[in-house]
């Protein structure tokens, strides 16, 4: 029996039914990030950890790219699948799906070549551990094509309401990956680049599981080769709804490189405890971009089906939700920070900025929590614009805090997380203006799209994926 679509039944129960399995192959993914910075902290060095921690920012600039192009493939597969049409639904994928391999592609080759000289002039990097941190690097690019094919799966996958699969391939990566980084770096004494090498193994069978569970599952998305053809107006579609996407994400990644510039600039003990304190905290976000992701999809079938009343009162039931779950992990984090901090093996000056690092970033992802979810009804809608906008003048406060305020006595070296709060105040203005201004609602993609009752049937061969009712 299928599956109903989001287009009818309590929108928060369905909402938050999609969203636990994101949630938790997020809590995965971070649970074996976490446990590869514990184990490079624990058997390598504080220099390994320092490397590891400081290319953070760079291979952000990538994954902003895979994250935005394949939500942007999401976005346009989940309005077609709301509103019925299934062989465009179908096409729109595999154009996707050529799409993200070339660019894994050519990312893969653009990080080979430039990453020495990024680290180096870009970020900053100390002597101490340049060289730890650009083999790191340069080892972790020959993965990205496998991270932009398992990302445009998952964003297919979502479209049509199956969260669930990602979260077991994560559970599969994060399993192969802790016991690879054992192996690799605690017995072959590999340090950060056996850390990179265990990445890339556990993100090739990650994308490798989600094809193949894919194209079994889902008639609608096994592909003829004809499907694989570059079209540019489904590439035009595509631009539409990830460029504004991947544009915000770029524009938050090149705002934390110059943060993490900073960072680097106070030395080792301070990148150290930035790599920690930004693991730890992005426990804290992950609520938020659940939710974020399963009201993008819930919106984006919405919008297809022409129910607006539906996606308002989805977008409310959202924004208490997030609230009170950012509450209880935050609760969460600050009493176990000491155990939390000491597990990954830093320096008593570290651990001490670290202390620091988490009392103020917790408070932030509160009122981060009250905002942020609302980007998946701007995403869903079509309107990436309004994410990036709010993105750029929040990264820009960021960095013009960090750079203007440290000579403060007030702050210090502590506003390379005091920064944060301060933008994080300005995201919420802007977001809040645009929402309650309603100018989103225009930028659906079909524009007057069929009411739900014009909907055509879906057949029971086409697709047996949907949303729990």
């Amino acid at each position: 029996m299928m599956e109903r679509k989001m287009t009818s039944g309590t929108p928060w129960k369905q909402i938050l039914l999609f969203s636990l399995p994101v949630f938790i192959g997020l809590l995965l993914q971070q649970l074996y990030n976490t446990v590869d910075t514990i184990i490079v902290g624990n058997y390598a060095s504080e220099a390994a950890l320092s490397a590891v921690g400081t290319t953070g920012s760079l291979t952000f600039l990538f994954l902003a790219v895979a994250n935005g192009f394949s939500t942007g493939a999401g976005v346009l597969t989940s309005q077609y699948y709301g509103a019925g049409r299934y062989e465009e639904m179908r096409k729109a994928g595999g154009v996707s799906v050529s799409l993200l391999i070339i660019m894994g592609a050519v990312a893969t080759i653009l990080g080979l070549i430039a990453g020495r000289t990024a680290l180096t002039y870009l970020l900053a990097v100390p002597e101490s551990f340049r060289d730890i941190a650009v083999t790191y690097f340069l080892v972790y690019c020959l993965g990205l094509i496998f991270q932009f094919g398992y990302n445009i799966v998952a964003a297919l996958l979502r479209s049509v309401g199956d969260s669930k699969a990602s979260m077991y391939f994560l559970l599969i990566a994060s399993i192969v990956n802790i016991g690879l980084d054992l192996l690799f770096v605690a017995v072959f004494k590999m340090g950060a680049a056996g850390a990179a090498i265990a990445t890339d193994i556990s993100q090739a069978l990650s994308c490798i599981a989600a094809f193949i569970y894919m194209y079994r599952k889902y008639p609608v998305f096994r592909f003829g080769r004809e499907d694989f053809r570059l079209d540019g107006e489904i590439i035009s579609q595509i631009a539409r709804m990830g460029f504004p996407v991947t544009l915000q994400q770029m524009i938050a990644a090149f705002g934390i490189l110059f943060i993490q510039r900073a960072v680097n600039g106070y030395g080792q003990s301070m990148t150290a405890s930035f790599t920690v304190g930004s693991r730890i905290e992005l426990y804290a976000q992950m609520p938020l971009n659940s939710f974020y992701m399963a009201l993008a999809t819930y919106v984006g079938q919405n919008i297809g089906a022409g129910n607006l009343d539906r996606v308002r009162k989805g977008a409310r039931q959202t924004m208490l939700l997030s609230f009170i779950v950012t509450i209880i992990i935050a609760g969460l984090i600050l009493v176990f920070s000491e155990q939390l901090i000491r597990l990954f093996g830093i320096s008593d000056q570290a651990a001490e900025y670290c202390r620091q690092h988490l009392k103020v970033t917790v408070m932030a992802f509160v009122l981060q929590s009250v905002y942020l979810p609302l980007f998946g009804v701007f995403q869903g809608a079509g309107d990436g614009f309004a994410i990036t906008r709010t993105a750029a003048v929040a990264l820009g406060i960021r960095v013009l805090t960090t750079y203007t305020l440290c000579y403060l006595p007030l702050f210090g070296y502590r506003i390379v997380w005091w920064n944060m709060m301060f933008g994080f105040i300005g995201g919420f203005i802007i977001t809040w203006v645009h929402y309650l201004r309603g100018t989103w609602q225009n930028k659906r993609l079909f524009g007057q799209v069929a009411s739900e009752e014009g909907i055509p049937a879906r057949k029971e061969h086409e697709i047996t994926g949907g949303f729990l009712s």
